[in-house]
Order: C-alpha cells, then structure tokens, then sequence
C-alpha cells in the first residue's frame, strides 16, 4: 500500500494506492505543491484507492445533480455514510466513492483510461474535502480569487474571493485585476478554501483550480467578498447580513439533505459574514469595473 500525503487548507489528508499500476500520483499534477514528506499526526481525512471496491447493494437514492462537468449520483448508506458514482461530461462511469458517515474514512475504485481516472479521482478528493472540511469550519467556495502582497513588512497578504453563476465573468475581473491594480496576483481561479481560524477568516489556495492551472499552496486573510453581477454600468453596493448569507451559500459546496453538514456550513458562514464585508459588483467587464471594486473592497 503506498501512502502519500498533503496539507490543503491547513489540513492533513492521506492519499492511498492499494494497486500503483493503474493508479498513482501521475493522476494529480496538480497536488505536487501540496506533497508532505513526511506522515502527519491528526489527518481530517483518508482515501484508499482500490480497483477491487465494488458498490453497497443496501443503498438509498438520495439524488443526481450535475456539477457541470458530469452527472454526480448520490446514496445513503446504513450506516449514514454515503456511497457515490462520478461520472465525466460524456456521462461515463469515473468513480466509484464510498465514504462514512463524517468522510475521515474513504474507499473510490476507478474505471476508465488516465483522463476518466484524473477526472474521477481529482473530483472524489474535492467532494471528501469539502464534507468533511464543513466539521472544521472549512469552506469549499466556487469563486475567482485575488491576492494582494502586503505593502509593509510585517504585515498580512489581503485575498479577495470574486464569486458568481459560471460564465458570469469571475475569471475576467481577476484578470482585469491583474492588469490594471498593482501587486494582484491570482490565488485560485475556481475553488479556493476559506477557513476559520482562532475565529479569523483566511482564505488558502487548492489543488482544484477550472481550467486554469493555478495550483498556490499560499494562505492569506479574508478581505472581502464579491458577488460579479453582469450590467449594463459599473456599480457596488455592501450587502446586509441577510442578503450576503443568500449570495454566499449557492457558492459552497455542501449537501442540504444532510442535517450535520449543513448545519456545520452555515454556522461557519455565519461567522464568516460577521466578521468579512460582503458586496455586489454590478459591472461592465473593463478596467472602470476593477479600480471601483478595488478602491471600494479594500478600504
């Protein structure tokens, strides 16, 4: 059994291959950056990959949901754990994940040739990140984010997450960013995490990036957030607590049938929107759009 392991987020997970022929660390680049050399104590959580794994036959449908790159089937277990089937955007069969009942335990058998088990592996660990991640008051967030160097010695690196429905233009106001604000860096350009710590929000880089290869194992602080809204003039408004809790929580990935996870997801952005500015960028994609946002967010 060869063992590999990663810190993401702040967390320690463990990454296992019971067979290397078929599956192995050339299914995640995208991880290197995140490699630990050595076996941490506490792990939030272990994956045992295992070809041999085959599906629960006492199992409840729960639901199909389509994350936008493939169908996602979703059952109950017993036991209260869960047992899932990833599929690709060509609806075939990836994955096959088999988790407990708080995701620290793990099992996925893979199927396919190394584009299917990449794609099925890459989305088995984001899915146990973000569930189990939702018991430590860690948040999986679709969302473009920028990273802003401090000015100062001593002082922090300020990250300001863009969020909004896919082909709304996250990736285009990062890039205004970078073009047109001085020291804006691209963190993470589709799910950067965002954790509580000592009751502070930060936001880290990850593994899972879109279709941008920005991999940063980098962490920084909460600065705000930014729902990207589509208009025809530039405008930004600071939502209310009520308004920002509706914005934030379509952009977590969570699961709402399951009491313990959402309950722990919410109580985690709750805090979070007590703590970070909220805003609604009503917005033409061009450079007027990004100074507004940055001389209003970071003030």
């Amino acid at each position: 059994m060869e063992s590999n392991y990663f810190c993401i987020g702040g967390h320690n997970i463990c990454l296992q291959f019971s067979d290397t022929k078929a599956n192995s660390m050339e299914l995640l680049p995208s991880f290197v950056t995140f490699c630990l050399e050595d076996c941490p104590q506490n792990l939030l959580f272990t994956l045992t990959v295992d070809d041999s794994l085959r599906p629960m036959k006492e199992r409840k449908l729960v639901r199909k949901f389509d994350t936008g790159n493939g169908d996602t089937v979703v059952y109950q277990l017993p036991d209260g754990g869960y047992q899932y089937i990833i599929r690709d955007i060509h609806n075939r069969d990836c994955c096959l994940l088999i988790c407990n009942k708080d995701f620290s335990q793990n099992q996925c058998a893979l199927n396919g040739d190394w584009v299917m088990r990449s794609f099925g592996l890459n989305d088995a660990l984001m899915l146990i990140y973000a569930f189990a991640g939702s018991f430590h008051q860690t948040l999986l967030i679709h969302a473009s984010c920028i990273l802003l160097r401090p000015q100062e010695p001593g002082e922090e690196a300020v990250a300001y997450p863009f969020t909004a429905k896919s082909g709304t233009g996250k990736s285009t106001h990062s890039s205004l960013w970078m073009k047109h604000i001085e020291g804006a860096e691209l963190l993470n350009d589709d799910n950067p995490i965002i954790r509580l710590i000592d009751g502070k929000p930060y936001i880290f880089g990850s593994p899972w990036s879109g279709k941008t290869p920005c991999y940063r194992n980098v962490q920084a602080r909460l600065g705000a957030v930014t729902l990207i809204d589509r208009a025809p003039r530039n405008s930004i408004e600071r939502l209310g607590p009520v308004q920002a809790f509706a914005t934030l929580l379509p952009a977590c990935s969570s699961m709402k049938w399951d009491g313990p996870i959402y309950n722990s997801l919410c109580d985690c952005l709750t805090h979070i929107i007590e703590t970070t500015p909220v805003y609604t960028l009503h917005c033409l994609p061009d450079e007027e759009a990004a100074v507004l946002c940055h001389h209003t967010i970071t003030q």
